[in-house]
């Protein structure tokens, strides 16, 4: 049996489970398995690899993509150049872990064919683990790019109380890359001032249950352009695959 596995904490609506288990299905590979496992502790790592002898690789969700680096062998040159993690490949004979970044992929794939050349700079909304894939991307796309935090700490961020029509108006890409409208919390969303939204803006939540955050119906509600992060989970996943498959 070749094992595979989520950890993240808590993982009471994950993707991957289903995505996976329907993947294995219906490309006949009955001696895969895919768990979740639901750590409280990011301790609990080397003990969970020890138990699991057949697990291969492990993708990692909120809140692990930035501590996890601290239990990997060796690092991707992307996942190292980011500076957070979503993918594990352990060694079978070593046992050894390399991490990967795939959500940059997942991310960076999904976005482009909705680029404009008005989407010159970007709001990210979040400052975790997720928004760093987000960044590498904006970079290499040439992007400028402004955090939005809760908790404003350097000269490229700026609180939520900040974001005034001028800020919106000279950012028309905006990115959500907090948990912040995810199921059951479907009545919350990012506090922005979508009345300052227009048909020229882009919004894009990595949030996909619900398919359409509250995030995002207040765009569609100013004819905003919207794109959840179903895609680039799919995509996500898929090089996940690629990468422990070899």
């Amino acid at each position: 049996m070749r094992r595979f596995g989520l950890i993240g904490h808590p993982l009471t609506h994950s993707f991957s489970g289903k995505y996976f288990a329907e993947k294995f299905n219906r490309e006949q590979l009955s001696d895969c398995i895919y768990e979740l496992y639901d750590l409280e502790q990011l301790d609990k790592l080397p003990k969970l690899i020890e138990q699991h002898p057949d697990l291969i690789g492990l993708n990692v969700t909120i809140p692990y993509k930035e501590q996890v680096m601290d239990y990997l062998d060796e690092l991707d040159e992307k996942a190292h150049e980011i500076g957070a993690v979503n993918t594990i490949l352990i060694d079978p004979a070593s046992r050894k872990l390399k991490g990967f970044n795939t959500d940059y992929h997942g991310f960076k794939r999904s976005l482009q064919p909705f680029l404009k050349n008005t989407h010159e700079r970007a709001l990210i909304l979040g400052t975790g683990g997720a928004s760093k894939a987000v960044t590498q991307v904006l970079k290499e796309l040439g992007i400028n790019y402004l955090y939005v935090s809760r908790n404003p700490t350097s000269s490229n961020e700026i609180g939520y109380d900040e974001v005034n029509a001028y800020v919106m108006k000279h950012h028309q890409l905006i990115i959500n890359t907090t948990p912040v409208g995810t199921f059951p919390n479907v009545d919350t969303c990012p506090a922005i001032d979508y009345n300052c939204l227009t048909d020229e803006h882009l919004l894009y939540d990595l949030v996909y249950n619900p398919a359409e955050s509250l995030f995002l119906q207040k765009g569609k509600a100013k004819q905003s352009m919207v794109i959840n992060g179903l895609d680039m989970l799919k995509l996500q996943a898929e090089k996940a695959w690629e990468i422990w498959n070899g």
